[in-house]
């Protein structure tokens, strides 16, 4: 069962998730906030799986909530919730560590299965809307290029992954191109994250940007 807490200022929007997720066999929502540090609260005592975070929350702002959250707890995964007139904090709340992002108007099969996606410890990074918005707000940031460090443990083969892996491309994708199994390409991703010390796709693409391994333009 993935337990579930729902993070959204708005109780419309908060009933409306609920419904969807207590229809699915395999989802739980273990508890509801209203604003982020109530959502901080809540995870500190409930420690669920998944966080459906809002970003424009009282109080304090799903960006900072999800900061504090992965800071302070390990398992639990943060997935934000946004808008296209809120695209500007999508990178911020990726680089605060979230393992994606949802658009609010998502479909009722889709908010479960990228849940159990995010569960899996894969990220919401293959949509092209996705990859167009990361590269825009990467463009945006004044970001230097800084020396390798991590990134420059890895092998050819593992940064090859990790540049796939940027663009969006699914596991199987990634083992099509190369000609190997996706078992193997799941073995490269997991070196990939131990070396960076990242837990997820998410997380590993922004490595890869604050390294200057991957550009906005590539």
């Amino acid at each position: 069962m993935i337990r579930i807490l729902i993070a959204d200022d708005q109780d419309l929007v908060r009933t409306g998730f609920r419904l969807i997720l207590q229809s699915e066999p395999d989802l739980e929502v273990v508890a509801e906030a209203g604003d982020g540090a109530e959502a901080t609260r809540l995870v500190a005592q409930l420690h669920p799986d998944i966080v459906l975070m809002d970003i424009r929350m009282p109080v304090l702002d799903g960006i900072a909530a999800t900061r504090e959250i992965l800071t302070a707890d390990s398992t639990t995964r943060v997935l934000v919730l946004t808008t296209f007139d809120l695209d500007e904090y999508v990178f911020a709340a990726l680089a605060a560590g979230a393992s994606g992002f949802l658009l609010k108007d998502v479909k009722a099969a889709a908010l479960a299965d990228a849940i159990r996606t995010v569960h899996l410890g894969e990220a919401l990074l293959a949509p092209s809307v996705t990859r167009r918005l990361i590269g825009r707000f990467i463009a945006q940031q004044p970001m230097v290029p800084t020396p390798s460090g991590k990134v420059g443990s890895l092998t050819d083969r593992e940064r090859e992954v990790l540049l796939m892996v940027a663009r969006g491309l699914s596991n199987d994708a990634v083992a099509h191109a190369l000609v190997v199994s996706p078992a193997t390409v799941k073995t490269h991703i997991s070196r990939i994250f131990a070396k960076l010390g990242v837990r997820d796709r998410a997380q590993a693409v922004i490595a890869a940007y604050d390294a200057g391994l991957v550009t906005p333009q590539r």
